[in-house]
């Protein structure tokens, strides 16, 4: 009896992991990705708090191993990416030779900032700033060579916002580089079909078919908005 009692009052202990964490609300999770000859070491902060900008999205991967295949030139470039999450894009073409601001709202500021210094060495150009599409775009210039976004292009009540952001940002000559997953409940077509051709010469870059994500690239019609 005495090896029974023992057996089961220590049963609990062996069924139950002792990982401190394992049922926290919150977790971090560091994974590697590969493009342009570079590993990147990415954190991603699960939790309620960052919500959908923890993740590395399906649409930031797109858009990396789009830059990657078609050898886009980010040297000596203005570029500067929005609703960033985790950064992995703007760590991209900063890597790549890029000038480049990553923004996104204050809560994610932190989290890309932890993955610029993880990746970026000392001397490269990349900073991290808060950035409210429709309220301060107008802190920064308006004469990017670049603007990058993946997956921000989710919510309809911003649309009016972001297409008012990328008209200030993207310079008279530059490109605007957005990659969507294409999804029918939250009408991410009806942006690139209604919202952005009304300022932006748009054309479908590429079409991952694998994942529903599309590549639209982007440059201004006519004269710059006042």
């Amino acid at each position: 009896m005495a090896n029974s009692r023992r057996d089961s009052e220590t049963e609990p202990e062996s069924v139950f992991p002792r990982e401190l964490g394992l049922f926290t609300d919150s977790y971090s999770e560091n994974s590697r990705f590969c493009f342009c000859g570079h590993e990147l070491s990415i954190t991603q902060n699960f939790g309620s708090r960052l919500g959908v900008a923890a993740r590395v999205w399906d649409a930031a991967l797109s858009l990396c191993k789009y830059f990657e295949r078609q050898n886009v030139d980010f040297r000596g470039k203005k570029v500067i990416e929005l609703g960033a999450g985790t950064g992995i894009v703007g760590i991209l073409a900063a890597l790549q030779g890029g000038d480049v601001t990553i923004t996104d709202l204050p809560l994610a500021l932190e989290q890309i900032q932890g993955n610029v210094h993880a990746n970026v060495p000392s001397g490269g150009r990349a900073q991290v700033c808060a950035l409210s599409w429709g309220i301060d775009q107008h802190v920064f210039s308006g004469d990017y060579d670049l603007v990058l976004g993946a997956d921000i292009v989710y919510l309809e009540p911003t649309f009016p916002l972001l297409l008012g952001t990328l008209r200030h940002l993207c310079g008279p000559h530059g490109t605007v580089y957005l990659a969507a997953k294409m999804r029918e409940e939250h009408r991410t077509q009806s942006f690139f079909q209604h919202f952005l051709p009304q300022y932006f010469q748009l054309e479908l870059a590429q079409r991952d078919e694998d994942v529903n994500v599309n590549i639209y690239r982007a440059r201004h019609r006519g004269a710059r908005p006042t």
